[in-house]
């Protein structure tokens, strides 16, 4: 009986200690814990690349991709080209592979351009992810943005809505951008199709800059007199043209913007912007993140997928879009 104690005495002591060993021995690059779901270290950082770095637009993105690191417990950078300059962000994304994150969630300033850079990264093992704005032909695993070419839809029918269906309208836009060349496209087929008493008479460069936008919208008021709208495909232009309409006094100018910036939010609080399109900026930013560190911990399970053109992850997601006016834009204002 005492050696039959003794050796289940051994069997319940061997057990402790392989349940000991098996918890201090699990891989620390495992996400999974036992509470609390998947979690990463606060040494493992990823980086967010944008253009034009100093605009309000982008702090709706990086408020998602920062509260994706908190649920997850990694760490985030933030980086951005200074200005609209096609070589500066080439530049910085160049800087960051260099430092090789766990991840980039990059938008792209052009679609092709930054290809090869962004090619270079996956060559190298670094995720990228793609945001706001795409490229066409980059090995980048995802794309999330708004459904660009939908966005200039709603917005020539809320224009058409605006305008009692008549008149000419002019488009104000950054060429060389595939998401605002979506949003025009969008919006003049929509303008074609829905609205036979109604024309695009204009679409104009006007550099993504306030400054311009107005410039441009003085020009265009004096150049075309049955002028009754104006859409502005990017978050820098409204305020511009808001203000121009304003000087003109010119209220049969209907306006409708894109983006929820705080300037842009007050004009249509106040009445001088007709309505403004608002992204799901949030969205970009947080699952942006979850989709990196999904595949830096490769937990995505899509077979062969690394010998093949076929991506592990949604190829395009759409973020969503809505229309804010006068009656719900203060829902809009950051919390």
């Amino acid at each position: 009986m005492k050696k039959l104690m003794f050796i289940y005495g051994l069997l319940i002591m061997s057990f402790i200690v392989y349940v000991i060993n098996y918890q201090t021995s699990k891989n620390d690059d495992n996400p999974w814990e036992t509470t609390g779901g998947l979690r990463g270290s606060v040494d493992e950082k990823y980086v967010m690349v944008t253009f034009q770095s100093g605009i309000d637009y982008w702090k709706g993105v990086l408020k998602g991709f920062e509260d994706a690191s908190e649920a997850l417990n990694v760490s985030v950078e933030y980086r951005g080209a200074t200005k609209y300059d096609l070589q500066e962000q080439i530049t910085v994304l160049e800087q960051v592979i260099a430092k090789r994150p766990a991840g980039i969630a990059l938008t792209a300033i052009n679609p092709e351009a930054l290809n090869p850079t962004i090619n270079k990264a996956i060559k190298e093992g670094i995720p990228v992810v793609l945001f706001d704005s795409g490229t066409t032909e980059s090995k980048a695993y995802s794309l999330l943005a708004t459904d660009n070419y939908r966005a200039g839809v709603i917005a020539a029918r809320t224009m058409g809505d605006l305008t009692g269906g008549e008149g000419d309208v002019a488009v104000l836009y950054q060429p060389h951008q595939m998401n605002l060349e979506d949003r025009t496209r969008g919006f003049k087929d929509t303008i074609r199709t829905e609205f036979p008493n109604m024309e695009v008479v204009a679409v104009v460069d006007a550099k993504a800059q306030r400054t311009t936008s107005h410039d441009v919208t003085m020009q265009l008021v004096e150049k075309y007199p049955n002028l009754r709208g104006i859409f502005i495909t990017e978050a820098n232009g409204g305020v511009g043209v808001g203000d121009a309409i304003q000087s003109l006094g010119n209220e049969k100018v209907k306006i409708v913007s894109f983006d929820t910036d705080k300037g842009t939010l007050d004009m249509v609080k106040d009445g001088r912007i007709d309505a403004t399109m608002a992204q799901g900026t949030w969205s970009m930013g947080y699952w942006s993140l979850q989709f990196l560190f999904h595949m830096k911990h490769e937990l995505v399970q899509a077979a062969n997928w690394q010998t093949t053109t076929m991506s592990p992850l949604p190829v395009q997601v759409d973020t969503g879009i809505n229309v804010v006016t006068r009656q719900n834009v203060d829902e809009y204002y950051a919390k």
